[in-house]
């Protein structure tokens, strides 16, 4: 032990590991210390005369990677090289709970929220787990973004984030509740980040990593000088779920921030209040077809109807869910709600009265992650947890022939077909799928692109065209028929594409995602041939390309096909044949518009000084500049 002010050791090293200590933390009260060792224990000691605290915790089979304490001194938490966590009486050192098991590597940290109920793992695996402290079981899937093994881990002092450090030089932030990540990864370091902490105010993160650096990270957004313009304010978390007016002229987002808005489709701008009600995160919403009711399901077990107008809630929240309502939707003759919960049920509502219709419909074994119904209102279709998809008659609530499988993880979205003939289904295994409804057969093989889970899933309303969400933070266009994709991925998100919508007449796509930001996109642009107007034009001296006020490049000859002058996923805006243009900073790339964007609603705006900016092989000017300078000094 150290004194902080001066630098001087307090006392002797503590001795009793047998082995390397892999790691030490403090009691909150200050009074102990807990190590974990190579040598398979865990040790207690008294700060003030540095005695052992009782005898070694014993039961791991492989090193001790990590420990932690909770606040209230009474357990420890540790995390080995035998691939589990275990959970401690710090008094007994008796085991508190069976040992915490799901990682397929060895653990290297854990820590556990400040409340003390959950414990989050970080593994060799590439995988951060969260814990019930109390049963160990584990809750929700693993939180999957880093691309190699997970070295440290920390959790926010008000318990709603956890941040993840990983040998592939990067820092994730994750929604403590959801699960999902809140924004793209933070990259600067260019070697294994080997530790992080957050401050208690949890606006900083700070991380140390194998290229001898130490970093400061700002843990929140940032905050816009009003200088810069206006900001269209938007929501504080993820947006998690996103729907259109039958007229086109509104966007309904519904967020993990327990709001939802309703946006002006052409300007962007927030339309009246946000809708305030729900007591935790929404995940889904809904408008119906007349454009007078929005619909939500939350977290907090309840399903609300609002007028759309006026933002006021239309009578009490619907109840009868036991657990969180994951999907909500209203059928086209604007008479029933549809909702499906991690309680496994689906369950139908009068819009009008707010009554209960039938009884629940059972029969998934997990989680209903979605629900539809068909134009006709003949057929429900669900996605589930469970990996299967299942059909049902909306009048009966029997099950229409046998579950569809396919999926090899939880289907996470399902659409029907405008003609409700067939059904496309998306899920946590990176593919789509497609379905008869009659027959229940797969048509074609599974649609595959994505390079993550698949969120969402859209079809247009001609039923030509699939649209698709993931969690590689890309968009994708596909051919109903064929399983063909169409173009390039849709690349502007930063953080994974929770929800999409097509507009009613097949005119745009908008986007929600986990980077707090919506997304208009010209759908009708995307799935055309390839033509343009421009107001102007420049060609290349070879006549080889054209750059048009579009904002794109086109290869002039008989294939004519238009490079977007976007920027890429690490930042950059590239030209033809994979040129490098300029960088665009990461932290200003979440409210970056696109080309394909209509518009872009973030709660944060950033303005582009180009006044004196160079690019391509006017780079060297710079240098020229530069040696002026020196020279006329």
């Amino acid at each position: 032990m150290w004194d902080v002010e001066t630098g001087e050791a307090l006392r002797a090293p503590l001795r009793g590991h047998t082995g390397a200590v892999y790691s030490v933390i403090f009691s909150s009260d200050g009074k102990r210390i807990v190590s974990g060792s190579q040598d398979t224990t865990i040790r207690q000691w008294h700060v003030d005369t540095g005695n052992p605290f009782g005898a070694p915790i014993q039961g791991h089979t492989g090193s001790v990677a990590s420990v932690a304490i909770s606040s209230d001194g009474q357990r420890i938490v540790s995390a080995s090289g035998d691939s589990t966590v275990r959970v401690w009486h710090a008094h007994t050192g008796k085991p508190f709970c069976v040992r915490l098991q799901g990682h397929t590597g060895a653990v290297h940290s854990v820590a556990i929220s400040p409340d003390g109920k959950r414990i989050v793992s970080g593994s060799e695996d590439g995988t951060v787990r969260v814990w019930d402290a109390e049963t160990g079981k584990a809750l929700g899937v693993p939180l999957q973004g880093h691309n190699h093994p997970v070295l440290s881990i920390a959790i926010s002092s008000d318990g709603q984030r956890i941040v993840s450090s990983s040998a592939d030089n990067t820092i994730c932030v994750w929604d403590a509740e959801t699960g999902e990540a809140m924004g793209a990864p933070l990259r600067g370091h260019t070697a294994d980040v080997y530790s992080i902490t957050i401050s208690l105010d949890g606006k900083h993160i700070v991380s140390g990593s194998g290229d001898r650096t130490v970093r400061v990270w700002d843990a929140l957004p940032v905050e816009i000088d009003e200088a810069l313009g206006a900001t269209m304010q938007g929501h504080t978390e993820s947006v998690s779920s996103v729907a259109i007016s039958s007229d086109e002229k509104r966007i309904v987002s519904a967020s993990i921030d327990s709001t939802i808005r309703v946006w002006d489709m052409e300007t962007g701008k927030a339309l009246g209040v946000p809708l305030r009600g729900h007591s935790s995160g929404i995940f889904s919403a809904a408008i119906s077809s007349d454009g007078r009711r929005i619909v939500s399901g939350s977290r907090d077990k309840t399903i609300r109807v609002w007028d759309a107008e006026s933002g006021e809630a239309v009578g009490a929240p619907l109840r009868g869910h036991t657990d969180t309502v994951q999907s909500v939707t209203i059928s086209l003759d604007g008479k029933r709600i549809l909702s499906g919960s991690k309680d496994t049920t689906i369950r139908a509502w009068d819009v009008e009265t707010g009554d209960e219709l039938g009884v629940p419909l059972q029969g998934h074994t997990d989680t209903v992650f979605s629900v539809d119904i068909s134009s006709n209102g003949k057929h429900i279709v669900s996605g589930s947890g469970d990996s299967t998809v299942r059909v049902w008659d909306a009048k009966s609530g029997d099950a229409v022939g046998a579950s569809l499988r396919g999926h090899t993880k939880h289907v996470f979205s399902v659409a029907i077909s405008p003609d409700g003939k067939s059904i496309v289904s998306g899920s946590w295994d990176n593919t789509i799928r497609r379905w008869n409804v009659e027959s229940g057969k797969e048509l074609g093989a599974p649609l595959r692109g994505h390079t993550h889970y698949i969120v969402s899933v859209a079809i247009s309303p001609d039923g030509r065209h699939i649209v698709s969400s993931s969690g590689d933070n890309t968009i994708r266009v596909w051919d109903t028929a064929s399983g063909e994709a169409l173009g390039t991925p849709l690349r502007g998100h930063t953080g994974p594409v929770i929800s999409v919508a097509i507009s009613p007449r097949g005119k745009w796509i908008v986007s929600g995602s986990a980077d707090r930001t919506i997304r208009v996109w010209d759908f009708e642009s995307l799935h055309a041939d390839y033509h343009f107007t421009a107001t102007k034009i420049c060609f290349s001296p070879s006549l080889t390309y054209a750059l048009c006020s579009e904002s794109t490049f086109s290869r002039l000859g008989d294939s004519c096909t238009p490079a977007s002058l976007g920027p890429s996923q690490e930042g950059w805006v590239i030209g033809p044949e994979g040129r490098l243009l300029f960088w665009i900073p990461f932290s200003l790339y979440p409210a970056m518009h696109v080309p394909g964007n209509k518009l872009v609603i973030s709660n944060d705006a950033s303005e582009l000084d180009l006044s004196r900016f160079t690019h391509g092989t006017s780079w060297e000017m710079c240098r020229e500049r530069d040696a002026v300078s020196s020279s006329a000094s």
